[in-house]
């Protein structure tokens, strides 16, 4: 899963950079992209610090919890699972999501993404507080995110799940807190204590992640290709 993750980071970048202006031309991709393409498109609308792929320790069960996407800003953190889901999507009784169709015309049943994102942030709630940060009530939600033009589906969803038609939708920040999004869909908290955001982002900044001396080669691999293809394009 990490693999894909990292090798997606590197081909969304060059990809990116050289071949699209277009900020949603890039979603109907892997997973692993959509997800960077998220991060990235959150930070540019609402500022702040985006963490991916992030893997919190739940002291219930003595595992890990995978969290696609964690946005931090002055205001609230926002816990955030993408499901870059193509096809048409069904609702049933126990709240799985069912997917039908899409590129490789398949039938897949995924457990319940807004149950399941909303388990992900209280753990990474307790695990703040383990590190010595108590998050204000209001601080603190989830969302789930579905950045696929291809998403179908004809029931009503909660505010916190944002549809592709949604997610269109955003606009830029003010310069004192969130806004722009569906009316409440994430501007919910207080501003935090500017030493409880610093200590905040050195938590998430050093939590469990996918081998960071491995991304870092693979960084360093991407810009040096960056840097070669900059010359070809000025030459």
């Amino acid at each position: 899963m990490w693999m894909e993750i990292i090798c997606g980071l590197v081909i969304y970048k060059l990809v990116r950079r050289f071949f699209y202006d277009d900020e949603f031309s890039d979603v109907e991709t892997s997973d692993s992209t959509a997800l960077f393409s998220v991060a990235h498109r959150l930070e540019k609308l609402y500022g702040g610090k985006a963490y991916v792929g992030l893997r919190i320790p739940d002291a219930d069960t003595a595992s890990r919890q995978d969290i696609d996407v964690v946005l931090v800003t002055k205001g609230e953190i926002v816990v955030i699972a993408v499901k870059n889901l193509s096809g048409i999507v069904t609702v049933t009784s126990d709240g799985s999501w069912v997917c039908e169709g899409g590129k490789h015309h398949t039938t897949e049943t995924y457990p319940d993404p807004l149950a399941e994102v909303k388990k992900q942030a209280s753990v990474l709630e307790s695990y703040l507080e383990q590190r010595g940060v108590t998050l204000l009530e209001g601080n603190l939600s989830c969302k789930v995110v579905i950045p696929n033009p291809s998403f179908r589906t004809i029931h009503a969803f909660p505010s916190e799940v944002i549809t592709y038609e949604d997610w269109q939708q955003l606009k830029p920040a003010s310069k004192s807190k969130l806004s722009g999004w569906v009316k409440g869909a994430f501007s919910t908290g207080k501003d935090m204590q500017e030493s409880s955001h610093q200590k905040l982002n050195f938590i998430l900044g050093t939590a469990p992640t996918w081998d960071r001396s491995y991304i870092s080669s693979l960084l360093k691999f991407n810009l040096n290709i960056v840097r070669v293809g900059k010359s070809f394009g000025s030459s």
